[in-house]
């Protein structure tokens, strides 16, 4: 298959996967309490469909969705709700959020599920229902409800590809490599049943090169199934390879537009693990509830990939990894170029919880002194959307969010590639994504303000219009009493003519 390549990347990472990679998944036992924060998903918050006291099964949707942009979220085992209060979350704020605690009761009793093996008998509608229902959301990382990506009918540009974005490009993370050598068969299922919602001519399974092993079972899972449209494809290892635009171009040659989505060219890329959870969701009929992890770092004794319940804090998972090192230093969610520290390991999992990095010292950068910019040009060549991280910096800091944003400050995919090769160390990084957010909130306010604007204009018109007809009743009244005192007269002249018409008649 022809490849493409994309501008910049960084293709010379230490990659730290052979320290979690070679060990089978392995099942976590139940924790003793399940915490699920209601925004575990981009859009709005889930809402409470329990209360305090409320007993629950595995796979019970214990918070509905709320509007088209949400996800339900459902107990990963059975238990009672032992609490609906604010809890600290997985965001790099350090916040608290509100969220259901379940207490589990070791039984991991569940509902009874309802599986659709017959799936092509089943319109697109119904299926996108399923997923939806099931509370997937992208497992790569971005947590956008699937349900919203797959309903494609009304677009304009027919789906033609499918991509399967098994790159794992991010170092220290092995989740999906795992998935994909264990479980390779369900993926193509899943593969299956995208094909057939999307109408899709082809679809191609992405995995980078160093993973021979993973490719080979790919391979035989394609064969087995026998179903020409799938094919498997090994991709140079660059980061950021795995990134959705720059996966796209490197297998089509087709650039996503700046402001566009993939399926504005006819292309739609899902995560493999996605995947897999779409194929548990319509197949066995089962909602998501847990999913693979990665669990890494010096700091921790064993490294492992996990298939561990959402919902779990991060110590079961550091204990069941036989525990902390000496070396750990820092908890971080996510691989060390795009992933976030973590105040607390009693914060627990959720739906776009791909790795836990338990890093010593060296292994992730803690601090080093920001030093002037040189304009050496290094950020701009290995950056993989093709922007001008230097004036992008120098428009961030000085908070020009409004020249930042002309320069498609939006299409930065935060992947850290502009620190990397930064000599002067500056967190190139850490500035974009203050400078989005700022931008986000300005363009809130912005919002907030134009509509309070249409208010006051829709007020003063409503008011000048109710202005304008008592005017308009008042001129009437008027006009009204000043013909009054003509009419009177008249009345009057009638009056006297008729008393002497009637003083005639009485003399006669």
């Amino acid at each position: 298959m022809k490849l493409w390549s994309f501008h910049g990347g960084l293709p010379s990472l230490a990659e730290h996967k052979n320290e979690s990679v070679n060990l089978p998944i392995e099942v976590a036992p139940i924790p003793k309490v399940l915490i699920y924060p209601l925004g575990q998903h981009i859009g709005n918050a889930a809402k409470p469909l329990v209360q305090v006291g409320d007993k629950v099964l595995r796979g019970q949707k214990i918070a509905a969705a709320q509007g088209m942009v949400s996800a339900p979220i459902h107990a990963g085992s059975s238990g009672t709700v032992s609490q609906i209060a604010d809890h600290l979350i997985p965001h790099p704020s350090g916040f608290s959020a509100p969220s259901i605690t379940i207490e589990t009761d070791g039984l991991d009793a569940e509902i009874d599920y309802t599986p659709h093996a017959d799936f092509q008998q089943l319109t697109v509608a119904q299926l996108v229902d399923i997923i939806r229902e099931a509370g997937i959301v992208g497992l790569g990382g971005a947590a956008f409800p699937t349900a919203i990506k797959l309903n494609t009918q009304s677009k304009a540009v027919a789906i033609d590809t499918l991509i399967l974005n098994g790159a794992e490009c991010e170092p220290y993370i092995s989740c999906d490599d795992r998935l994909l050598k264990e479980r390779a068969s369900r993926i193509v299922e899943g593969t299956e049943i995208l094909l057939h919602m999307l109408g899709a001519k082809q679809a191609i399974l992405a995995v980078e090169d160093n993973t021979p092993d993973t490719f080979s079972s790919i391979q035989e899972a394609i064969n087995n199934n026998n179903n020409q449209a799938i094919n498997a494809t090994q991709i140079p290892t660059i980061y950021p390879t795995g990134g959705e635009k720059q996966l796209i171009q490197t297998l089509t040659g087709k650039e996503v537009p700046s402001g566009k989505i993939p399926a504005d060219i006819g292309i739609v890329s899902i995560n493999v693990g996605t995947v897999y959870a779409i194929q548990q969701a319509v197949i066995e009929g089962k909602p998501l509830t847990s999913r693979i992890i990665t669990v890494t770092g010096e700091g921790v004794k064993k490294p492992h990939n996990l298939e561990v319940r959402i919902g779990t804090p991060i110590s079961a998972l550091i204990d069941v990894c036989h525990g902390y090192t000496k070396q750990a230093e820092r908890l971080v969610m996510g691989g060390p170029m795009m992933g976030f520290a973590l105040s607390s390991d009693s914060i627990p999992v959720v739906k776009a919880t791909n790795c836990i990095l338990v890093a010593s010292q060296h292994e992730v950068v803690t601090e080093k002194r920001a030093m002037p910019c040189i304009r050496c040009g290094l950020c701009a060549s290995a950056c993989p959307v093709s922007l001008s991280p230097q004036q992008l910096y120098w428009f961030s800091r000085s908070d020009q969010l409004d020249k930042a944003a002309q320069l498609n400050l939006s299409d930065c995919i935060e992947c850290g590639c502009c620190d990397v090769v930064c000599p002067s160390h500056i967190p190139l990084a850490q500035h974009f994504r203050y400078a989005k957010s700022a931008l986000k909130v300005q363009n809130h306010e912005k919002q907030l303000s134009n509509i309070a604007r249409e208010r006051f204009e829709a007020r003063e018109e409503r008011l000048a219009r109710d202005k304008a007809e008592r005017a308009e009743r008042s001129r009437k009244k008027k006009a009204a009493l000043k013909n009054k005192p003509a009419k009177e007269e008249i009345d009057a002249a009638v009056s006297r003519s008729k008393t002497k018409k009637s003083s005639i008649d009485n003399e006669d």
